[in-house]
């Protein structure tokens, strides 16, 4: 949630104005989306989302329990959770729209439209999982492997894929290039049911809905992570679980990209970006299990928790209120305000003025105990 609130730093801006600059210009890569296939560190922020949701799903249901709620009660929940997600999801992608825009790829839709489901596997015995988790990479894979290429006359400019964009893989690979593929030709249909400014014709990124399958692959991936921490055995055991699943799952997909198999590709969420970015997830969780938990010491974590304890919060604010605070820091600060470090770094103090403020939002929100919870 931290590099999302982030991005208002805008390190891009830092480095076109430092074009000499290596660590501004791999900062900048960094924090943006690979163009399709591959990662960067932004990349990871909404497999981290996924994962987590995975992850603490285990323990919501044991509180629930605990606190008297039927099984039954919880289901509901679940269900009435999963249908708010895609409805604040489809909000906040209209902001600014002249009327709601339906689209199912931002990360909490993606979250809520495989929310349900992954809480009915979570009800069924460990083994499920992993069942599950296989059916989904091995379907999801075989649905886009087995669907027909384009024609060789296809107009690739007609779904905002330029000429020399030179991200469109030849042979097999092409059955994952953009907008020219399964899910594309998915939404194709699917969006158009839907009142809209005008015909959908193509996403713009190349991110689809039926990304939200391979994205219930992720948070199962955190649902057994999750359950691995809440079970029986030796702490030293879980963490050492923890980092085997996140080798193996990231040399299964690079072996997968580099066998032309299937790509690593987040925007289409492949499976191989499944294993990849799990893989990542397994590592990081186990890391930080590892310095937290079999440690004890929690206080350098106290100004990511304020973040984390409210992260719905935090996604909302990063979403609503970053030109409000530019406009208040114009009105009374003076429009130079920022340049007293020189120009290139305009962007990034300005940035850092409005997450210091997004922070301090959600410090105040922790320190009353106000917690936007669905």
């Amino acid at each position: 949630m931290l590099l999302m609130m982030g991005e208002v730093l805008h390190f891009s801006r830092v480095a076109k104005a430092l074009p000499d600059s290596a660590l501004w210009k791999t900062l900048a890569f960094h924090q943006s989306h690979v163009e399709w296939t591959g990662c960067s560190v932004h990349d990871m922020i909404q497999p981290s989302f996924s994962f987590l949701v995975g992850v603490a799903l285990p323990f919501s249901l044991a509180s629930r329990l605990r606190r008297g709620e039927t099984l039954g009660f919880a289901t509901l929940h679940a269900a009435w959770r999963a249908l708010l997600l895609i409805a604040l999801g489809i909000a906040l992608r209209s902001i600014g729209r002249s009327q709601t825009n339906y689209t199912f790829e931002d990360t909490l839709t993606q979250i809520g439209l495989g929310y349900f489901p992954l809480f009915l596997i979570g009800l069924a015995r460990p083994r499920v999982r992993w069942i599950a988790l296989g059916v989904i990479l091995v379907g999801y894979w075989a649905a886009f492997a087995f669907h027909p290429l384009p024609g060789s006359d296809f107009d690739y400019a007609a779904v905002g894929v330029k000429s020399d964009w030179g991200h469109l893989a030849p042979g097999f690979a092409a059955h994952w290039n953009k907008n020219s593929n399964l899910a594309w030709e998915f939404d194709r249909w699917f969006l158009n049911q839907f009142p809209r400014e005008k015909p959908f014709t193509h996403n713009g990124g190349g991110y689809a809905t039926l990304s939200f399958i391979p994205t219930l692959g992720t948070m199962l991936l955190g649902l057994i992570a999750g359950g691995w921490i809440q079970g029986q055995g030796r702490a030293a055991g879980k963490l050492g679980r923890m980092l085997l699943a996140g080798v193996v799952g990231i040399a299964l997909g690079l072996a997968l990209q580099w066998l032309g198999v299937c790509p690593i590709v987040k925007r289409i969420w492949t499976p191989s970006w499944v294993l990849f970015s799990g893989g990542i997830c397994f590592v990081v969780l186990g890391v930080l299990y590892a310095l937290i938990d079999l440690t004890g010491y929690t206080g350098w974590t106290y100004p990511l928790r304020v973040i984390g304890r409210n992260s719905i919060a935090a996604y909302c604010i990063a979403h609503l209120i970053e030109d409000f605070l530019l406009s208040s820091f114009r009105t009374h600060l003076g429009k130079d305000f920022f340049r007293f470090a020189g120009d290139p770094y305009q962007p990034l103090l300005t940035g850092g003025a409005v997450l210091l403020v997004y922070w301090l939002i959600l410090f105040w929100m922790d320190r009353r105990k106000i917690y936007l919870k669905v």
